[in-house]
């Protein structure tokens, strides 16, 4: 019998293959920044964002026949978005980390500046991937209704915007208010994103795409604040990346302003308010696996 785990890494394995089809080809002049974009895409990861999205389109009734044509481009979009974001996020003007997923990082593996470029790179590879769903969306619409939730949650009032408090404040303590914006905006904008989209692509009306939006914000805010407790108590061999980047960095989390136990606490209870919303949508043996997997990401060791 199979478990989560193993349908969740086939998973994760069928849609790096597809996000693949979608990277630019490693020729040209340009080979460079189109091997670094490759590397930061394809270099591990379990492709949450991305399962999340696909497997919302699901259990909200997506036509099975339409998914490659459809929801390829948009699996692909959002997690170039996601590995954009960690390109940068590890350069030295940020977190300054040499290590992900338990390999070197992209500036430090193919240095500062095309680092730098591989980002950039891959935000536009994003929406190029996106824009190619239009092709097979001539008479339906989804296709700009769902470009416009990307491009906001990744923008100046979603991800962008989370991280660029996250930055102003390193250093300096933040308040619960200021705390709760960028958690929100940093880890919980992609992920509204990623089950929006899916919505969108599905063909639900606005009442459910807002509150598939909802599920996915008390998910983010569990991931993150999870995120906090895992920094502090797991070590650099499980999750692949360096502890304690948050205490190196001077930044506020859960744990410190909360401490564990309500940070854990925090958890339960976002996660339990999320799957008891998206109990609401019966969706059957379709909706099974989104209600899973949701439980595993907020409860991961890892």
């Amino acid at each position: 019998m199979k478990t989560l785990n193993d349908e969740m890494g086939r998973l994760a394995e069928e849609i790096t293959e597809r996000i693949g089809r979608f990277l630019p080809s490693e020729d040209g002049y340009q080979k460079t920044v189109a091997e670094a974009m490759k590397y930061s895409v394809l270099n591990g990861g379990k492709r949450v964002r991305p399962i999340l999205m696909l497997l919302t389109y699901r259990a909200l009734g997506g036509p099975a026949a339409e998914e490659t044509s459809l929801v390829d481009p948009f699996l692909a979009a959002i997690e170039m978005i996601h590995s954009y974001s960690l390109v940068h996020d590890d350069l030295p003007a940020m977190d300054n980390d040499r290590f992900r997923r338990g390999k070197l990082t992209t500036h430090a593996k193919y240095g500062h500046a095309m680092g730098i470029l591989a980002g950039d790179g891959l935000l536009n590879a994003a929406f190029e991937a996106a824009l190619s769903a239009e092709e097979s969306d001539n008479t339906r619409g989804r296709t700009i209704p769902a470009l416009r939730v990307l491009a906001e949650k990744a923008g100046v009032y979603g991800m962008v915007g989370g991280q660029s408090v996250d930055v102003e404040k390193t250093g300096e303590p933040m308040t619960e208010q200021e705390l709760d914006f960028v958690y929100r905006l940093k880890t919980g904008a992609l992920l509204q994103a990623s089950m929006q989209v899916g919505a969108v692509l599905a063909g639900a009306d606005e009442k459910t795409v807002k509150e598939m939006g909802e599920i996915a914000l008390r998910v983010g805010l569990a991931f993150q604040i999870q995120d906090d407790i895992l920094d502090i108590a797991s070590t650099t061999e499980a999750l692949g990346k360096p502890v304690g980047s948050d205490e190196k960095n001077h930044k506020t989390t859960y744990v410190t302003l909360y401490g564990m136990r309500a940070s854990k606490e925090a958890v339960e209870n976002l996660s339990d308010e999320a799957l008891t919303m998206l109990a609401k949508y019966p969706g059957g043996q379709r909706g099974e696996p989104l209600a899973e997997l949701i439980a595993s990401l907020v409860g991961r060791t890892v």
